[in-house]
């Protein structure tokens, strides 16, 4: 690796080198490392989509699995297909997230779709961590379109860390699940957007199994000319408790929307949504100017404990 694919990999996985355990480092639209283990492994896909199954057995515990994709060859194009098969009663980590560095000029995109299908099995556990940036000198677009699909079975739970950081100029985030009896969906999404940059996020959860819970929090900030707009959908099918929250900040020119939505189809269904979209507070930039900040290195502040 060069060192710009170096710096990519340290800003999306928090990487200095080769990972101990299970990965799959994607370069360019190839394979540039992988590694599996005992318990998990990997597979290139070989129905013509490109991608990787990943197989992790039953009653896998303490184990973690890499799988960052970069991009700093300018123009490149990939829709990229990864499903993991997560066996019953293990607890995993699984840390993704893709970088793309473009200099190719103003004509060209440099984007990554992906694909992420989870089937998590009885009683497993999964901590999935995800997150996104751009880099370039700024002519060059970057694009990115993650899908995420997660399927609980009973008893199963998944918590999911999104974070875009900056540099993306358009992104449509997806994200479904479908829950049974007893399962735990937790979403935790922080989204960053300025200059003219725009950022969709669509999720739709279909509670279906009794006693199921899911907990969907939205974390954004907007600046400059940026768009962003936010859509949940929780269709409550059974006894079951979901909450749904959109949080934002808004800032120079910028806009957010909000469309929380719930559908109870059980009289024991119990949903919740909240939505808020607000400026920096003045008396938090006063208090901070105080000790000696600029407006600008206040905002920052602000803004970065509030993405925390």
């Amino acid at each position: 690796m060069d060192a710009i694919e170096k710096d990519l990999l340290l800003k999306i996985a928090d990487l200095h080198g080769v990972p101990e355990g299970a990965y799959n480092i994607r370069g360019n639209g190839e394979t540039q490392g992988r590694n599996t283990t005992a318990n998990i492994d990997i597979v290139t896909k070989t129905d013509g989509n490109a991608g990787i199954d990943i197989f992790i057995k039953p009653g896998t515990k303490n184990e973690s699995l890499h799988i960052p994709v970069i991009i700093s060859k300018a123009g490149l194009q990939e829709v990229v297909y990864n499903d993991f098969h997560i066996g019953a009663d293990s607890d995993v980590v699984i840390v993704a997230g893709c970088g793309i560095h473009n200099c190719g000029g103003v004509e060209l995109t440099s984007r990554h779709d992906g694909v992420h299908t989870f089937y998590v099995g009885k009683n497993a556990k999964v901590k999935y961590v995800e997150k996104h940036y751009g880099d370039g000198d700024g002519n060059g677009k970057n694009v990115m379109n993650p899908k995420t699909v997660v399927h609980l079975e009973e008893g199963a739970s998944m918590e999911m860390q999104t974070t875009q950081i900056k540099g993306i100029d358009s992104t449509n985030r997806v994200t479904e699940a479908t829950m049974k009896a007893g399962s735990n969906f937790i979403v935790k999404e922080k989204l960053y957007t300025h200059g003219n940059q725009t950022a969709n996020t669509d999720f739709v959860v279909d509670m279906n199994g009794e006693n199921c819970r899911a907990d969907i929090t939205s974390r954004s900030v907007a600046g400059g000319e940026s768009r962003q707009h936010f859509v949940s959908t929780m269709n409550g099918n059974a006894a079951c408790h979901g909450h749904t929250e959109c949080d934002a900040i808004i800032m120079d020119n910028a806009s957010v929307t909000a469309a929380p939505c719930l559908s109870a189809n059980d009289v024991n269904a119990e949903l919740i949504h909240e939505a808020a979209i607000g400026k920096i507070a003045g008396e938090q930039l006063v208090k901070l100017m105080t000790l000696g900040l600029s407006e600008k290195e206040a905002e920052e502040q602000i803004i970065k404990g509030f993405l925390h």
